[in-house]
């Protein structure tokens, strides 16, 4: 599989580099800036209107069982993040 990058710092990282190469991706090279070629771009809302409507349409697909397991969660995230003394957990 080929995969395109923009040069961004997080794509040159060792473990980013090691991580294409053990799943066997092949990077090809991709001018930095240049949001013609990425065609994720056209999927951005390019108003304030469609960044609201899309933030409400996407708020409006989270179910409540969803959000009753979030909440529900938190006692093991916070058992969680002390252990971990404040660093990163699985969450």
């Amino acid at each position: 599989m080929r995969l395109n990058e923009d040069l961004a710092p997080a794509h040159a990282a060792k473990s980013t580099k090691d991580w294409f190469t053990k799943k066997q991706l092949e990077v090809l090279a991709w001018p930095a800036n240049s949001p013609d070629l990425n065609v994720i771009e056209n999927l951005w809302p390019t108003t304030l209107d469609q960044l609201k409507q899309n933030i409400a349409t996407a708020w409006e697909a989270v179910s409540a069982e969803t959000c009753d397991k979030l909440v529900k969660s938190m006692p093991r995230r916070l058992q969680a993040v002390i252990q971990a003394k404040g660093a990163a957990t699985k969450y």
